[in-house]
């Protein structure tokens, strides 16, 4: 198993992305890790952290940004660290590949280096909701199609009820359309067009609308909308953890689990392989986290369910 790692994307890389590799290594089994990076920035980091087993390097001399625009930065730094690790991706190289780098360029790598499965509409990426019960659910779109269209959300739907059962753990995940209220015809054009195609949907276990009030509790497993409304609820979500820092609330158990580390990146769900975004603050911990992701991406085959899924369905 080969996990590709852009060792150069972050706000706090390299020093947090190669702490984050040694705590990964350290209960890591059978994986090797393809470090993406400078060389000359990078060995005495690995050195200086006693990393030598499971790591392979391949130098790259160019960062992409966070400023710059993706699709141009991928075509004119071919020699980034994300755009390397999408070729190697592309080539078989490596069997997933991580970035806590520019957003955009990873979205856009996602989509046009490996490509959609075969009949995927649109990928979506998607994040893990805490419940207050202490399981955890999953919320897509939250960002990468800010407009959708009914079918768009249908899938979405089926998606995430694939990544709740291999990566979750969850036998058989409840689904609900995020909505104004409750019954069924509520909502605005999209989601009075979507309900019925979820009810009709013998992919999910459809639970109906659920409202903004039921996304912490356990309504629903897998939570369906467009990305412009499942972004504004994770950056909500988000500031609950910032809040709870800021008045000292670091006892509470339930607001801690909000901390992005916890989770360590976003899978973008719909493509060929795995593919994780991590946060730009990311630290050791939340890299860690991004690498055991992958590895469970991995040995589950989520994306080859996926396919075999829209292919048995289309």
């Amino acid at each position: 198993m080969n996990i590709g790692f852009d060792l150069m994307g972050g706000d706090f890389a390299p020093t947090e992305a190669v702490k984050g590799l040694k705590l990964y290594l350290q209960q890591a089994n059978n994986v090797t890790v393809i470090g993406i990076a400078n060389k000359a920035i990078i060995e005495p980091l690995l050195a200086e952290h006693s990393i030598q087993n499971n790591i392979q390097l391949i130098h790259s001399d160019e960062v992409i940004g966070y400023n710059e625009h993706p699709t141009k930065a991928l075509k004119e730094k071919p020699n980034s660290s994300i755009a390397i690790g999408f070729h190697l991706l592309a080539t078989g190289k490596i069997d997933a590949f991580i970035s806590a780098g520019n957003t955009g360029a990873m979205l856009v790598g996602a989509m046009f280096s490996i490509k959609a499965i075969a009949g995927v509409q649109r990928p979506t990426i998607a994040t893990i909701i805490p419940k207050t019960n202490g399981t955890t659910g999953l919320l897509l779109d939250v960002g990468l199609n800010a407009d959708c269209k009914p079918e768009h959300l249908n899938q979405f739907a089926t998606l995430g009820n694939l990544y709740a059962q291999n990566i979750l753990g969850i036998p058989n995940p409840t689904t609900g359309l995020l909505n104004v209220g409750e019954e069924e015809g509520k909502g605005n054009i999209l989601a009075q067009a979507t309900y019925p195609m979820l009810k009709e949907n013998t992919m999910i276990n459809f639970v109906g609308n659920v409202e903004g009030r039921d996304i912490f509790n356990d309504k629903a497993d897998v939570i369906v909308c467009d990305g412009f409304t499942g972004n504004v609820v994770l950056k909500m979500a988000e500031s609950f953890y910032d809040i709870a820092t800021q008045r000292n609330l670091h006892n509470d158990t339930y607001l801690s689990r909000f901390h992005y580390e916890n989770y360590g990146g976003t899978p973008v769900l719909g493509v060929s392989k795995p593919v994780i975004i991590g946060h730009g603050i990311s630290n050791d911990v939340a890299f860690k986290n991004m690498l055991a992701l992958a590895e469970k991406m991995i040995t589950s085959d989520v994306c080859g369910k996926i396919k075999n899924s829209f292919s048995t369905n289309n």
